[in-house]
């Protein structure tokens, strides 16, 4: 339960501002078209996460537990200083309208949540947690709550969200995380 409260709590929060969240806005406004949109997403961050997380998984097979748990101590550190950096949303991922709301939808989520910080913190949670299935549901449940949202109410909310102080919050999050590890507090997780 713990690694489902955590991922979706952390990805929640760092995808306020997101650029897939600005993605979600635009399309919303292109479309007005709702439900398509959201399972567009849904589908999207299932495929993303989804790969992610088997990565991570897989990767605490191939690495020792010491030099695990400062990868991901680093890691995490890492993703606290990367969520302060504004993102920046490229026109160019929301056009792809020959594929229809849905179709558009999924290619452009998928597409821009490749290297995006919350794929690398589902691989990294992951990691930590040897939970596949709760990371994958935690992230993605926490890719929804900031996306629908954004679909359904659009411009309404975008300008009420205080985005740098979510994103300072999830930056004091990420970086607890990973002094914790680094201090030993994932040992009980094995590493």
């Amino acid at each position: 339960m713990e690694a489902f409260l955590v991922s979706t709590g952390i990805v929640a929060l760092a995808e306020i501002g997101d650029k897939t969240q600005l993605l979600a806005f635009i399309l919303a406004a292109k479309f007005r078209r709702p439900l398509p949109i959201i399972v567009g997403i849904l589908v999207a961050t299932l495929a993303n996460h989804g790969f992610a997380g088997a990565l991570g998984s897989w990767i605490t097979s191939l690495v020792g537990p010491e030099t695990l748990r400062w990868v991901l101590g680093i890691s995490f550190i890492a993703m606290a200083a990367w969520t302060l950096i504004p993102d920046k949303f490229d026109e160019g991922d929301a056009k792809l309208t020959r594929f229809g709301v849905f179709g558009t939808t999924l290619v452009a989520f998928f597409l821009a949540e490749m290297g995006d910080k919350t794929q690398i913190a589902t691989v990294a949670l992951a990691a930590q947690f040897h939970a596949f299935f709760s990371v994958v549901a935690g992230t993605t449940l926490g890719m929804m709550i900031a996306n629908v949202p954004a679909v359904l109410l659009g411009d309404r909310i975008a300008n009420r969200v205080p985005v740098r102080l979510v994103h300072g919050i999830a930056a004091v999050i990420f970086a607890i995380l990973g002094v914790a590890t680094l201090l030993g507090a994932g040992e009980r997780f094995g590493f």
